[in-house]
């Protein structure tokens, strides 16, 4: 049976918890369209956060790979569409590294797209009652590091498989303790994710619907 990895951020920036990990927990060994969910967790640090993710892909040769990271403050399940070549952090990662302005990997490509279909995935979750949209910035903390690590390492394989990142927001109990913050619930997060990956298993291509931003 072919395999999907997908993995999770642990806490990071004083969080107790982190929702990626959370629902990736829930997500493990489960089975969408013949193909078996394989769950890791990756470090909040800079580089480390790649080379876990590039073991894992080597040790588990999956034909997808779906990173997962938290942004708090957004309303919806967000599929980001481009990883761009540049560290600049508002706060340390967990390994107390805080680049300003500098490359996620020297001499390479500005950016890369996403190889996921992610309008596909987000018409997907919305008719299904999902908050669901396309994010045209993944930010420039570790999830952009490793979004960017991560499509530089499946260029120089040939992008013989596909992957992406999605941004989720606070869980509840977050939201609660931070005050004012927009949140989704754990089990809509989880049926959003196996929406949006059972939706990269099975389309080749993606649909041609708006999914641009003014601002």
């Amino acid at each position: 049976m072919n395999q999907v990895l997908v993995t999770g951020f642990g806490p990071f920036g004083g969080e107790p918890i982190n929702p990626a990990l959370e629902a990736v927990k829930k997500l493990d060994k489960r089975v969408l369209a013949a193909h078996a969910l394989v769950t890791r967790e990756l470090p909040v640090v800079r580089q480390d956060s790649i080379d876990a993710i590039i073991k894992y892909i080597r040790e588990l040769d999956p034909v997808l790979v779906v990173a997962i990271g938290q942004a708090g403050g957004r309303l919806e399940i967000t599929p980001e569409r481009v990883a761009i070549n540049v560290d600049d952090y508002r706060i340390a990662d967990n390994g107390g590294h805080k680049p300003v302005d500098e490359s996620v990997v020297a001499r390479a490509p500005v950016a890369y797209w996403s190889t996921l279909p992610i309008k596909a995935m987000v018409k997907e979750m919305k008719e299904k009652g999902i908050p669901a949209g396309i994010s045209n910035s993944a930010g420039t903390f570790v999830c952009n590091h490793l979004f960017y690590g991560l499509m530089h390492y499946l260029a120089t394989e040939g992008n013989k498989r596909r992957g992406g990142f999605i941004h989720i927001p606070y869980l509840p109990e977050q939201a609660a303790r931070l005050g004012n913050q927009p949140s989704v619930g754990l089990d809509t997060i989880v049926r959003g994710l196996e929406i949006a990956i059972e939706t990269a298993i099975t389309h080749s291509g993606d649909v041609k619907i708006s999914g641009g931003a003014i601002s």
